[in-house]
């Protein structure tokens, strides 16, 4: 899955979230049992991916940055050879 597919899920999910009454919001009492529990669980999940996503998008540009140091000390080394 690549990363704007990623995205539409992700704002697909968020969208849903918003869309469920938190406690305040709600003009009747909150529903109590698994509904409010679920929608609850759903939130933390939520933001738990986001974290997750964050760590990822993290992780990735770390290699990225790595990944062109070696490619440009690969090229000094192969001009230091070539010198000799």
């Amino acid at each position: 899955m690549d990363e704007a597919a990623l995205r539409v899920k992700v704002g697909q999910l968020l969208s849903e979230v918003q869309r469920t009454p938190g406690p305040g919001q709600a003009k009747d009492a909150p529903p109590r049992g698994p509904a409010g529990a679920s929608a609850s669980a759903m939130k933390r999940e939520m933001a738990n991916l986001e974290d997750n996503l964050d760590h990822v998008r993290l992780a990735v540009k770390y290699l990225v940055f790595d990944l062109e140091a070696t490619k440009r000390e690969n090229q000094l080394l192969r001009d230091m050879l070539g010198e000799s």
